[in-house]
């Protein structure tokens, strides 16, 4: 099967080909005469149109700045010194408050200090008060011991002396009587015992 073609549609077709290379050649010669002329930016027939736009977003970005970003700028500000200054107040308070805490710290170990040494003082006169009333005592108890000892010595040597007595009595009694036959009589030789002792 072939394919068959409608003449008028293949002429259109041809047509409309024609049309579009002519329109990109038109174009193509617009975009040349664009080039040729320069930047359209430093064509002093377009720079009062420019003037005029710079001016109103200058206006806009102006009303902007003012009114919506620079507030908004401000308060952030405002809210950091604020934030920044309540810190700074607190951490002065929380310094003042731990040097008060300190000096009550410091007060509290000197009386501590002081009370110790005071503890420590009255300890050590009540120990050496009751050290000096042992001794007293002590000494009180010896001194009796030692008169009833002295008086038990005292007791004995006078007990041993008129046993003495008594004895050198009897022996000279017996010598004098061995001796001369005769008995002595007792009170005279007692007499002469105590003469000489």
């Amino acid at each position: 099967m072939a394919l068959e073609t409608d003449p008028a549609t293949t002429h259109s077709v041809e047509n409309g080909a024609a049309e579009s290379a002519a329109n990109v050649g038109q174009h193509g010669a617009s975009t040349e005469a664009a080039h040729s002329a320069g930047l359209p930016q430093f064509q002093f027939q377009h720079w009062g149109g420019q003037i005029a736009y710079l001016l109103i977003l200058f206006a806009i970005l102006y009303l902007l700045m003012s009114k919506v970003f620079g507030p908004r700028v401000r308060r952030v500000f405002d809210e950091r010194e604020a934030t920044i200054k309540g810190a700074l107040a607190s951490a002065r308070e929380v310094q003042a408050e731990a040097d008060r805490q300190a000096e009550g710290a410091q007060r509290a170990l000197a009386e501590a200090r002081a009370s110790a040494q005071r503890t420590a003082s009255e300890a050590a006169a009540k120990a050496s008060a009751e050290i000096a009333a042992r001794k007293a005592a002590l000494d009180e108890e010896l001194a009796a011991k030692q008169a009833e000892a002295e008086d038990r010595i005292r007791a004995a040597r006078d007990g041993a002396l008129q046993h003495l007595t008594t004895v050198a009595s009897d022996v000279a009694e017996a010598m004098v009587e061995k001796l001369t036959g005769a008995k002595a009589p007792r009170g005279a030789v007692a007499a002469a015992i105590k003469s000489q002792g």
